[in-house]
């Protein structure tokens, strides 16, 4: 798994505008996640409503692009949007959460898992 091209043309530009105004809320929220005990933290993004993990981040509210929900890798598992023969993969594709947020990228018929850097203090 690693940063999609084609999610790099169409949605990058639109995702990292968004990013760099809630992403000391997404970094303090996996931090919180973690020490929660769970692993691998992964924030939903998308436009619409969808029924993975908890509205961290209203569109509208917040005058965001994207709605931001957070999850882990347990909700994953469950709903089997990552199959146990591909759990490796995701792991060793998963990179620090101190650096890096791992977004989950839903938009109508496209969805793909993205790693962005937390910007530098």
């Amino acid at each position: 798994m690693q940063n999609d091209p084609e999610l790099s043309g169409k949605y990058l530009g639109t995702i990292w505008q968004d990013f760099v105004k809630v992403a000391d809320t997404l970094k303090e929220a996996s931090y919180q996640i973690r020490t929660a005990g769970f692993e691998f933290p992964i924030f939903v993004i998308c436009k619409d409503r969808q029924p993975i993990g908890q509205l961290m981040i209203d569109q509208i509210q917040n005058g965001t692009d994207w709605n931001y929900y957070a999850s882990f890798l347990d909700e994953f598992l469950q709903r089997e949007l990552i199959t146990k023969d591909k759990l490796q993969g995701f792991e060793e594709a998963y990179k620090n959460p101190d650096e890096f947020c791992c977004l989950f990228v839903v938009d109508q018929q496209f969805t793909n898992f993205v790693f962005i850097p937390f910007p530098e203090d």
